[in-house]
Formats: structure tokens, sequence, C-alpha cells
């Protein structure tokens, strides 16, 4: 990815632990290493093709004057967040954010913080066998579409499934998307579980009936196993009504632990 350098911005801001750094204020020095891809820009020689750092030194310095945080950690999380947000062709940022004057007591040149940030592609399955099956699983859509940080790309058709897990209950209605997120995958799960909650979902019996199950499938190609999160989800490669709806939207998806895409995955379940 190319890079778009802006070294050693210096702003006075009132970010700072002691009240009297939040009235007084202080020198801060920020730099930035924005991602992007500049090869269009490089071939028209259009601005609007890449990202103006002079607009976007202008961000960084109103957004840093015009808060107040008592952390550097909150300073450069939030400016991060805000600009993968706000500005065009941003897919990427690296924030160092220094406090030259940091009072400690003891001599020192500077203290910074340094973060990166970047847009997350991630792909979820959707299903649900109760009431207005539909209606739940655009509820679901749009649960995410009104999620900060979040933006749905793509959503598949909804099928129609046999319930799995060995209980006796009504047919499935299961369909997949795919989204950039700036959200971690535990906070992704948060939301996802905050949105079935929405939609009146208990969670009693395992693989039972549900308004709205909301799974996280894919996230980049990361491999996570924690009590509370399993990526890649754990059997999606053994569950057709989990690969059909993704084949649709993403058949080239790659599950990061078998090294085989959607439809390979689909296509060995079809064959036995």
């Amino acid at each position: 990815m190319d890079k778009i350098h802006i070294n050693n911005l210096e702003i006075f801001a009132k970010h700072g632990v002691f009240p009297e750094e939040n009235v007084l204020g202080q020198k801060f020095v920020i730099s930035a290493v924005l991602y992007t891809d500049t090869r269009k820009a490089g071939m028209s020689d259009h601005l609007e093709d890449s990202i103006n750092y002079g607009e976007v030194s202008h961000f960084i310095k109103q957004f840093v004057e015009g808060h107040t945080f008592q952390l550097l950690e909150t300073v450069a999380e939030r400016l991060a967040w805000e600009m993968l947000l706000n500005i065009k062709h941003l897919q990427a940022v690296r924030l160092e954010i220094q406090k030259p004057w940091a009072p400690v007591g003891l001599p020192l040149d500077t203290v910074s913080v340094e973060i990166f940030r970047k847009w997350h592609s991630a792909y979820l399955a959707l299903g649900s066998n109760m009431g207005d099956k539909e209606k739940y699983l655009r509820a679901g859509v749009k649960g995410l579409q009104n999620t900060e940080g979040c933006v749905v790309e793509r959503v598949s058709d909804f099928i129609t499934t046999a319930p799995y897990g060995g209980i006796e209950q009504d047919d499935f209605l299961n369909g997949a998307m795919k989204i950039r997120t700036l959200l971690t995958p535990e906070e992704l799960l948060r939301r996802l579980h905050e949105i079935e909650q929405e939609a009146d979902r208990e969670r009693i019996v395992r693989w039972g009936p549900r308004t709205l199950d909301l799974d996280i499938l894919l996230y980049d190609d990361l491999i996570l196993d924690t009590e509370e999160l399993h990526i890649p989800h754990i059997e999606m490669d053994k569950r057709d009504f989990v690969l059909r709806p993704l084949c649709q939207i993403a058949p080239y998806a790659c599950h990061p632990v078998r090294g085989l895409t959607a439809v390979q995955l689909l296509d060995t379940i079809e064959q036995n």
C-alpha cells in the first residue's frame, strides 16, 4: 500500500492528566502516515484522486485543538477513528503523537504514543427461523448499517434451509454479508449481540430456534481462538447453509486454516 507522510505537525492543545494542562495547554507534535492507493492520482494528476495532505493537516489541527483528553492514547485513538471515517481514500493510518513538555519532573526529549489503525474486511452469517424471518434478517443488516465504524458492502440473497443440530424446529432463512469495519473482532461481536437482543434473541438452547443469529465467519485473514470468539467460525467449512450465501457475495474468500476458497469448500460438501 502506498504512503503519504505528514511529519512533525506542531499543535498547541489542552490534553493531559493534570488540571493545569487542560487549562494552560502545551505543544504536541503529530506525525501521520496515510496509507492509500496513489496509482490513480499518479496517472491522472488530479488531486481528487488522492488524499489532500493540506486538508488532512488542518483536520488534525482542528480535532486535536477542539477536544480535551487526559491520555495521549485517547488522543491518538479518537483522531485515527475520525480520520478513517472522514477522509476519502484513506485505508489505514499510523499516528505518532509526541508530548515534548511532559511534566515528569525529569529531563527528557519527548514522550509519545504511536498506533496503527485500518479498515478491516469481515464476512458475517445471518439466520432466523422465528416470526417474520426476512424482517429480522433485514433488521440485522440495518443494525450494521447504522453502526458507526461499519459499512455494509454486500448482502446475499436469503435462502431457506433445513435446521441444523438435530433439534426439531422450523426451517431457517439464511444469508451472508460483507462489511468494512473499524471495530476489533471483540467489539464487533458485542455489537452483533446487541443487534440480536434488539430482535428479542434469547440464547437458551444451542442450535435452537432464534429470531436473529449473527456470526462472524471471517475477519481479514485472522485466526483467533478464545473462550468467546473463534475466527474462522467453527465448522463454517462444513455448513452449506453458510457457504451457499457466502459464495454468492465472495466465492473466493479464503478460509485461513483450510487454505480453500468458499466455493472450493462448498464443492467439497456437495461431492460428499
